[in-house]
């Protein structure tokens, strides 16, 4: 099966007449190496179903359509949801797989036809985040994954506490799993050049700390503890609690120093806080 190149991906476009659009994070990966170290560093097996959100005009599908036989993708532009299985059936000669191409928003996303196990995706730039976290809470079933996302939201996800890059990404994400840096990669892969460096995070799932109900309640938390990075615990979370007295009562009941700031602790740490709540009167 041939992969798409540079040239394909520019006569698709004007077959199309498509311009791409900033709003929409349309950066095509032109390069067929590069997809096929994606889906390497994504551990794609025979056996797995992929989940591929924004396929664009079908760079990262076909790479991922010589491993496995089951692909599913979210576009959400109709003109490319409608051309990506005639350009897959165009470069895939045999019949032996199955691409279901579903022409929706990612984040509207509520429940699919199969139990995706994998999930390999170039995200746009300007939602990345947001649709990661969406589909590791909405499908179970995602048990790994590798995302291509902007070099500074990749450093995000993938930060570990004490660093300036530790904060609301990182913490969230960690709820559903243990996420990592992966490499990076050129800007000259793409197809218009972004503006932007972009790499690779790889994810893998774990076991979640708690329920629906408690991770409400943490992100809760997570979110009023960076709303101002610089300030202590206890005063981060006074408006949660109702004053800063009785926070630094929940965080001592919780164990932990009400002088530190979000920017220190890790999940485990918000759960602590939280379930210190529910009997600190």
């Amino acid at each position: 099966m041939s992969l798409l190149g540079a040239a394909e991906i520019r006569e698709l476009a004007e077959l199309l007449d498509l311009r791409p659009a900033k709003s929409l994070g349309q950066n095509f990966v032109i390069d067929g190496n590069v997809c096929q170290k994606i889906v390497r560093v994504a551990g794609v097996t025979a056996d797995d179903i992929a989940l591929e959100i924004g396929p664009g005009l079908g760079s990262l599908t076909l790479a991922l359509l010589e491993v496995t036989s089951n692909v599913i993708a979210v576009e959400i532009d109709q003109r490319l949801a409608d051309r990506l299985p005639i350009t897959v059936a165009e470069h895939k000669k045999d019949s032996d797989y199955k691409l279901t191409v579903i022409n929706t928003d990612a984040l509207a996303l509520r429940e699919l036809p199969l139990a995706p196990t994998v999930l390999v995706a170039n995200l746009p730039y300007n939602v990345s985040v947001p649709v990661l976290l969406h589909l590791l809470e909405i499908l179970p079933s995602l048990n790994t994954g590798v995302v291509m996302v902007q070099a500074e939201v990749a450093d995000r996800l993938a930060a570990k506490p004490g660093t300036k890059e530790y904060g609301i990404p990182s913490l969230k994400a960690s709820w559903w799993a243990q996420v990592s840096g992966a490499g990076s990669v050129s800007r000259s892969i793409f197809w218009p050049v972004p503006g932007v460096d972009s790499k690779l995070v790889s994810f893998k799932r774990h076991e979640t700390p708690g329920d629906e109900v408690m991770r409400k309640g943490v992100f809760q938390l997570v979110d009023a503890a960076f709303a101002q990075r610089r300030k202590m615990l206890r005063a981060a979370l006074s408006g949660i609690f109702g004053s800063s007295a009785k926070a630094e009562a929940v965080l001592i009941a919780a164990g932990i120093d009400p002088t530190l700031r979000g920017e220190s602790l890790l999940i485990d740490s918000f759960c602590a806080i939280y379930n210190a709540s529910q009997s600190v009167k």
